[in-house]
């Protein structure tokens, strides 16, 4: 009888070793945008691993991280980022990619401004250009406060300015429902397969790009962490291969991210063709 059960033991131990895969929490931009259903095949393809994506606002994606419940983490607001690996949960962060923030707004609204900051405060000032927000502390949320602080010390709070508490696309929804402006991730637009009387009214300012950092969780804070299929992951993600194809991930033609894991390669808008 012990024999029995040393055997199942040790069939049970084999069957969990043979299981190479990790979690990545990770922002919605990149699983909107279909990225990583192009790339991750490949990485699984080449390693055996499997990555299983938790997709939320950088946020949270970061609260995950920070409570041990994924391997890696990929998102885009870069000072949560350095205030994850400040408190230690991060082992090591790596840049992968880089594309823009862009400012959507309905067509038939042609009421001008000459620059980010004045479409900003003419927003604020004269209820002209009605904004939804996401309003849920994902990337994009975080870079639209940004945005408002820096141009007008503060966002509004009048009833033009709509906090839905919820993702990208429903944000592009409502604002396409009700002839309004919004801030989205420059992959996340070209994915999106309703922009109705939506274009974009303002893009390629330095302030709007929008890197993305990848970051392995600290094992020494986490000992049951897969930190050995996370550098696995990082190190492709990093590599000619895997910067190669995020390069070449496209949607109708139009290439979504910039791959920057090189720091020779200058990260600028105007050196990415995804902008």
């Amino acid at each position: 009888m012990r024999f029995i059960i040393f055997l199942f033991m040790m069939l049970a131990s084999s069957v969990n070793a043979e299981r190479r895969e990790l979690i990545l929490s990770s922002t919605t931009s990149t699983q909107n945008s279909g990225l990583y259903d192009y790339i991750l095949p490949m990485f699984t393809k080449d390693t055996g691993i499997l990555v299983k994506v938790v997709a939320v606002g950088t946020g949270q994606a970061i609260r995950i991280a920070r409570n041990g419940d994924a391997d890696a983490l990929l998102v885009h607001h870069r000072p949560s980022e350095d205030l994850f690996m400040e408190d230690n949960f991060g082992k090591e962060r790596f840049d992968v990619m880089y594309n823009d923030f862009v400012l959507i707004g309905p067509q038939k609204n042609k009421t001008r401004f000459e620059t980010l900051s004045d479409f900003f405060i003419k927003a604020k000032t004269t209820s002209l250009f009605p904004f939804i927000s996401r309003g849920d502390d994902s990337g994009t949320h975080k870079k639209e406060i940004e945005l408002w602080n820096i141009f007008t010390n503060s966002k509004p709070k009048e009833k033009w300015y709509i906090e839905i508490g919820s993702g990208m696309g429903a944000a592009l929804n409502m604002a396409s429902a009700t002839d309004s402006y919004t801030l989205s991730d420059r992959g996340t637009w070209l994915s999106f397969n309703n922009k109705g009387n939506l274009e974009i009214k303002w893009s390629g300012d330095d302030i709007m790009q929008n890197p993305y950092g990848l970051i392995l969780v600290n094992p020494a804070i986490f000992p049951h962490i897969k930190s050995k299929y996370a550098k696995e992951f990082a190190n492709w993600m990093i590599s000619p291969k895997g910067q190669k194809a995020i390069g070449e991930f496209k949607v109708d033609g139009k290439q979504l991210f910039c791959p920057n894991a090189e720091k020779k390669k200058k990260n600028s808008l105007l050196a990415c063709p995804a902008n």
